[in-house]
């Protein structure tokens, strides 16, 4: 069980601005270099360095050595679902009037990657959709496949790898979305939606961010197949 002064202790290091924007780089489940990393957040080469090095003991990212580069991403889901829900309640509060600042903002609501699977009003209708049709059963933490679930996802071509547990994580839990609050699909089912909806081409990367553009092919395919419109 966490102590006080373990979570005291990861709320400092998420807390600092620097270390926070490179959390928030690795969002999207993709690998980065220090380099990166230093870039995304603007300062200097060896002060991500020093950050990235805590945030490792910490055990909030992982690194992985390949030819002269080390490749950082994050630790686990967990912190993915630590970090989505921080932006949740930083965004509470908020008058919601305010119109968004920018495109980018926009983007980022419409849809996006939380760590390795679907948010944004994109990732929660698709939610939504599941459940309506009783291919999905979420409770607070956790949730199960139905049987016409299964035969869903298999006639959509998630292979039946991707509706299985990977080892210790579950197949499918809610995860609350910081931008609609409400569940988005996470775990080992939401990752393999998020990287079929990829290998599809029914939505595509934002450079730069962890936006995603929805295609006119995603757009057939969510109004078609899961009966989801983002107009």
């Amino acid at each position: 069980m966490a102590t006080y002064s373990q979570f005291a202790e990861v709320a400092s290091l998420v807390g600092d601005p620097a270390r926070a924007t490179m959390l928030h780089a690795l969002m999207d489940g993709r690998a980065l270099t220090a380099t990166e990393l230093a870039h995304a957040a603007n300062i200097a080469p060896q002060t991500a360095s020093g950050h990235l090095g805590r945030l490792l003991t910490a055990e909030l990212v992982s690194v992985q050595q390949q030819g002269r580069h080390r490749y950082y991403r994050l630790a686990s889901p967990a912190v993915a679902r630590m970090m989505e829900s921080i932006m949740r309640v930083a965004w509470e509060g908020k008058p919601v009037s305010v119109p968004p600042t920018g495109p980018r903002d926009h983007a980022l609501r419409t849809a996006r990657t939380c760590y390795d699977h679907l948010a944004g009003r994109l990732g929660v209708r698709l939610t939504d959709a599941l459940l309506a049709r009783g291919r999905v059963e979420l409770d607070d933490d956790a949730g199960i496949v139905t049987p016409s679930g299964m035969k869903f996802f298999h006639k959509i071509g998630i292979p039946a790898e991707g509706l299985k547990p990977k080892g210790r994580r579950m197949l499918c839990c809610p995860c609350l979305d910081w931008s609609e609050r409400r569940p988005h699909l996470a775990g080992a089912l939401g990752a393999a939606l998020c990287t079929h909806c990829l290998g599809e081409g029914w939505v595509r990367r934002v450079r730069g961010s962890r936006a995603l553009s929805i295609t006119p092919k995603g757009e057939r395919a969510f109004r078609e197949e899961f009966g989801v419109r983002l107009d």
